[in-house]
């Protein structure tokens, strides 16, 4: 059978007339900047956060996962009333609650209104990062969409390099406090940007939450492909989660090398935002199987050079790196293949990656509690990425099928 291409949802949408896209989009990435910050913050500070609120450290990372699962409930129900709202209006509200809801975490009195208010945060997270790549995407021509998105998604990137190590030490001096209105502060400054930079960009007026709802869930392509996130990308974070003890406990270095790890695997996630961009312009799905095909061989690298100390250090880097690839080809794809619900398309990823977060950290605790040491989540990195594998060639095989080929 001959396949016929597809039309991309983004590539349909019109295009917004603005004399400087490049300020619109910088504007736009220090948003992905500002909760990437928030969102990783905690996991520096959390001895402070659970001494400040009298739990313990395996207690007080419930806010983590309260964090995750508000990403999680979040983005469906914010694109579901959202898709037919203005959208530099929708960025500028919900960056709005994002500051907000980090004050409150500031002034939380108890860990119960702390735990709430990390719920609540985690909510407008995946709905900016959505709308925003909508924005991008709808400012330049179509041949450079791709690069657009990975342009807002490298505000999240760049946060790891310099936001979380930056609000870390400042969490650490002036108590944890002040990590979160250094969030709500960051918040505000990015809703000013907004508003000066990015122009009115009409909502879909013929979208409605119901029939977003009925059209995205009703795919199948959509449901293949938010599994490749929640599962494939799940490995990364295998390895992510426990990497502190890796580097000492199997690795033999000091407690004090731990940073350059962190640091590495955070300049992955810039070069690899950076070159998924690139990809993207070649192909998104064969992006998408490289990836994921490169990942499965990393993660079985990881588990040879844990033992070497510093050997392990490139591969961090290129884990990572790969990783970030995976995540903006994900997006471009899940706005192509969700049709008319644009909105949901370019905000799901998110709900889809949080449960990889949660799925590759409690896998890998799993195995460690079994007794196979702190290498073995690499293996298990490399099972969930081998199946996010899989996944995508189960979903070529639906396109052949149907008579169509996935967009490139």
């Amino acid at each position: 059978m001959t396949s016929t291409p597809t039309t991309t949802s983004i590539e349909a949408s019109p295009a917004v007339s603005h004399a400087r896209p490049v300020l619109a989009i910088l504007a736009l990435a220090v948003g992905g900047f500002t909760i990437g910050t928030t969102e990783f913050m905690t996991m520096g500070v959390l001895p402070e956060v659970a001494e400040g609120v009298d739990v313990s450290v395996p207690t007080a990372g419930h806010i983590i996962s309260a964090y995750a699962i508000g990403v999680v409930v979040g983005v469906p129900i914010l694109a579901f009333f959202g898709a037919a709202l203005p959208r530099r209006a929708m960025l500028v509200w919900l960056m709005a609650a994002y500051g907000a809801f980090n004050l409150l975490s500031a002034f939380a009195p108890n860990f119960e209104v702390l735990t709430v208010a990390r719920f609540l945060d985690g909510l407008p997270h995946g709905a900016y990062f959505g709308v925003a790549s909508l924005v991008a995407a709808s400012l330049v021509t179509p041949e450079r969409r791709g690069r657009a998105i990975a342009s807002v998604m490298l505000g999240l990137s760049i946060a790891n390099v310099v936001g979380v190590p930056l609000a870390t030490f400042l969490g650490q001096q002036v108590g944890w406090r002040s990590t979160y209105l250094l969030g709500g502060l960051l918040a505000l400054a990015t809703m000013a940007m907004v508003l000066a930079a990015v122009p009115s960009v009409p909502g879909d007026s013929e979208a409605s939450g119901r029939k977003e709802a009925r059209e995205f869930f009703g795919s199948l392509q959509v449901w293949l492909t938010m599994a490749v996130g929640a599962v494939g990308f799940g490995g990364m974070f295998a390895v992510y989660s426990y990497i502190a003890k890796t580097v000492t406990d199997v690795g033999g270095l000091e407690r004090g090398t731990v940073p350059v790890f962190v640091l590495a695997l955070g300049l992955g996630m810039v070069v690899g935002t950076w070159l998924a961009g690139e990809l993207a312009a070649w192909s998104v799905f064969r992006s998408l199987l490289l990836s994921g095909a490169t990942g499965v061989v990393l993660m079985l690298v990881y588990y040879v050079a844990a033992p070497t100390g510093w050997g392990l250090l490139p591969v961090a880097f290129l884990v990572t790196a790969t990783g970030s690839v995976l995540v903006v080809n994900l997006q471009l794809r899940l706005m192509d293949v969700a049709g008319g619900a644009v909105t949901l398309g370019a905000a799901m990823n998110h709900a889809a990656l949080n449960i990889a977060n949660a799925l590759g950290a409690w896998l890998g605790g799993l195995v460690i509690a079994a007794g196979y040491g702190y290498r073995a989540p690499a293996l298990v990195g490399a099972g969930l990425a081998a199946v996010g594998v899989a996944i995508l060639l189960v979903s070529a095989v639906a396109h052949r099928r149907a008579g169509t080929v996935p967009a490139a």
